[in-house]
């Protein structure tokens, strides 16, 4: 099962911009927590699937072949990025799992 959600934070880089952080957390069958990385989109980015589409990808192509489970939010498209990468993937929306990691 893999985590993902992006949030804005203001990086200061000569001036203050916010910009899209991306993140990935993966629960194996057994529990076990990893992160799976923490991507910094470019200002003006937004939460957009297609970059979505690029950080899953590289996710894949560091080995992660396949997923039962991608818990994501409501943004429009990730379903669709999400079977780009990995069609066999079921997606859940994250207030399904609000709970997990309390």
């Amino acid at each position: 099962m893999i985590f993902i959600d992006g949030v804005n934070v203001k990086i200061r880089e000569g001036s203050v911009a916010n910009r899209p952080i991306y993140v990935a957390l993966a629960v194996t069958g057994e529990g076990t927590r990893d992160i799976l990385g923490l991507w910094a989109g470019e200002h003006g980015d937004g939460q957009g699937a297609k970059y979505w589409i690029r950080v899953l990808s590289e996710i894949k192509n560091r080995g992660t072949r396949d997923c039962l489970i991608v818990v994501c939010d409501g943004l429009k498209g990730l379903p669709e990025a999400i079977a780009a990468v990995w069609p066999q993937t079921n997606c859940a929306n994250m207030e399904d799992y609000s709970g997990v990691f309390c």
